[in-house]
């Protein structure tokens, strides 16, 4: 049986009491839930997920933390919702509809109450025991850039090739999900063409970084790893949005040095990443993508 695959979030906002978070009333069900929605063919739920929150609720949010997903039957078809924490950026405008004709931002405790299904109120005390999130990272590794060794030119000088680029232009709309106010790459060309599909979306410059690399002759892969963990938390420390492109090599030492999660498999395909979010300079969660 075909499983339906849902995305949505749990917008939030401060308030003058505290932490408000937004919910929706359904008038097809009479109900009050969490905004979501169906993927579209072939879309990344992270992407649906922001996309169904806006359509449903007018609020553009930033995603932060993957919390629980939902489980249960739709229509005699099993349903499974992803869900994330999502800071709201933007919002107002919103005019109802046959599918969404109210929406209300509460204090979560009241939201917890207000929901129509136990899985929303799961959520919602998920997100409740959230600390504040204060950056929202994404780690990319580049695209695919052909073999290595096989070109003339030195290896740094690789370029994407078809299949790297159009994985680029999918990296692009998750990194502008995130807002990023800085862009950074490795100094390799496949990493910094990585990011251009991205740099061109949201205007913004790619800083070039030796750092982000991987090892050369003479050099510990744990030094590399340490130098990009040392980047990472200074990009947190800083606050706000960032994304960084590096390679295959660093990443997942990186991100055990960062989770202190010595042998879980961080590895990260071409093309792939992390959505990372951080308390200070604690990282609460690396979500792969």
């Amino acid at each position: 049986m075909t499983e339906i695959r849902a995305a949505g979030g749990v917008p939030w906002r401060p308030g003058a009491g505290g932490i408000e978070v937004c919910v929706v009333h359904r008038p097809r069900y009479g109900d009050w839930t969490l905004p979501k929605g169906k993927l579209e063919p072939a879309e990344h739920p992270l992407v649906a997920a922001v996309r169904e929150v806006a359509e449903e609720s007018d609020v553009r949010g930033v995603p932060q933390v993957r919390l629980p997903s939902a489980h249960y039957r739709s229509e005699g078809h099993p349903k499974v919702v992803d869900y994330w924490s999502m800071r709201a950026v933007a919002s107002g405008g919103f005019q109802p509809d046959t599918e969404v004709d109210e929406v209300r931002w509460l204090p979560v405790d009241d939201a917890a109450r207000l929901v129509s299904y136990p899985h929303d109120t799961e959520v919602l005390a998920a997100f409740a025991a959230l600390p504040p999130v204060t950056a929202t990272l994404l780690v990319v590794r580049h695209g695919h850039a052909g073999t290595r060794g096989t070109g003339t030119g030195p290896d740094t000088a690789r370029p994407l090739d078809s299949e790297g680029w159009a994985q680029a232009y999918a990296l692009a709309e998750l990194v502008a999900l995130i807002r990023p106010q800085r862009l950074l790459s490795a100094s390799p060309r496949r990493c910094v063409q990585t990011l251009d599909p991205a740099a061109a979306r949201l205007d913004l410059p790619i800083e070039v970084c030796s750092d982000l690399d991987e090892p050369r002759a003479g050099q510990q892969r744990d030094e590399r790893a340490l130098a990009l963990a040392a980047c990472l938390l200074g990009l947190a420390g800083a606050g706000g949005g960032a994304a960084v492109c590096s390679q295959g090599k660093v990443i997942p030492r990186a991100l055990e040095q960062l989770t202190g999660r010595v042998g879980e498999d961080f590895s990260t395909p071409k093309g792939g990443g992390w959505l990372l979010a951080f308390t200070g300079d604690t990282l609460l969660t690396a979500e792969r993508l």
